[in-house]
């Protein structure tokens, strides 16, 4: 566990890092130079794009609008889950009942098929636009996992003796429950940055993701529009599919890491050493 949880949190920090320093020192991603296609060099350490636009400056500012997309969808579809999850299952009846309705329609509703239609009727599509275009359409499973953990919590001893002791329903959703939801809420959370990461891309691989900015999405749309790796120009699209896959892997090493903390039964065995007999 605690190596999977050293190295993803490591990776994810640097990818982070990245993301926060380098654009204030790159130049404008949209600058068009009269140059096409250039090969990295010392003055464009990733090349330029076949209208001259500096490559590694696109990665930085594509590295943060895409890490902002992850998180705030992680953030939003986090808080919907957990208020239709927790609250729901806590006070129980006809609150529980419409809650899950809601969640099982927005279940059985195809995600990817929804996000591409109303991607695709949604002509200024910005940052805060799309994250919450994801974020809506990921909440499901996330309330489902909590709504039925939480089921089960209300009825320990200690719930029942706040109850009984005159708590009121928040304190108690707040002080007994939450406390004990904690590991998997941030698994949640971890599973739906990098989800909505993943979606974003896919999104804008096909034409349909943010249009006033750049993102690692963007920029594989554009390589694929400027025909790069029919050209050789592997320097358009190798550095955002590789943070991607890098982003991906080490988040889910954190989740996996998370899903051990959770339930031990997943954990490795720790070898025992044999005792050596003493003559």
């Amino acid at each position: 566990m605690g190596g999977k949880l050293v190295a993803g949190l490591s990776i994810t920090g640097a990818i982070v890092a990245f993301g926060l320093i380098a654009p204030p020192f790159v130049g404008d991603p949209f600058l068009i130079r009269p140059i096409g296609i250039t090969p990295p060099s010392g003055e464009f350490w990733l090349g330029t794009t076949q209208k001259g636009q500096d490559i590694f400056a696109q990665l930085a500012v594509s590295t943060t609008n895409s890490l902002l997309i992850g998180v705030s969808v992680g953030i939003l579809s986090l808080v919907l889950a957990a208020f239709f999850g927790i609250v729901g299952a806590y006070l129980g009846r006809w609150l529980d009942e419409g809650f899950s309705l809601i969640t099982n329609i927005a279940l059985v509703i195809p995600g990817l098929p929804l996000i591409i239609v109303i991607s695709s009727y949604v002509e200024d599509r910005g940052l805060a636009v799309v994250a919450l275009i994801l974020a809506f359409t990921s909440w499901a499973g996330g309330a489902r996992v909590l709504r039925a953990v939480t089921l089960s919590l209300r009825s320990r001893d200690y719930v029942s003796a706040a109850r009984v002791a005159g708590e009121r329903s928040w304190r108690i959703i707040a002080v007994e429950i939450l406390p004990n939801l904690l590991p998997i809420l941030a698994s949640s959370f971890v599973f739906g940055v990098v989800s909505a990461i993943l979606a974003e891309a896919g999104l804008s691989y096909l034409g349909l993701g943010v249009s006033s900015d750049y993102t690692w999405g963007r920029m594989l749309y554009e390589a694929q529009m400027g025909s790069a790796l029919r050209s050789g120009a592997w320097w358009w699209f190798v550095p955002p599919g590789l943070l991607i896959a890098l982003l991906g892997a080490a988040l889910s090493l954190i989740n996996f890491a998370l899903d051990e903390i959770v339930n031990p039964k997943l954990r490795a065995p720790r070898r025992v050493r044999p005792v050596k007999a003493i003559a």
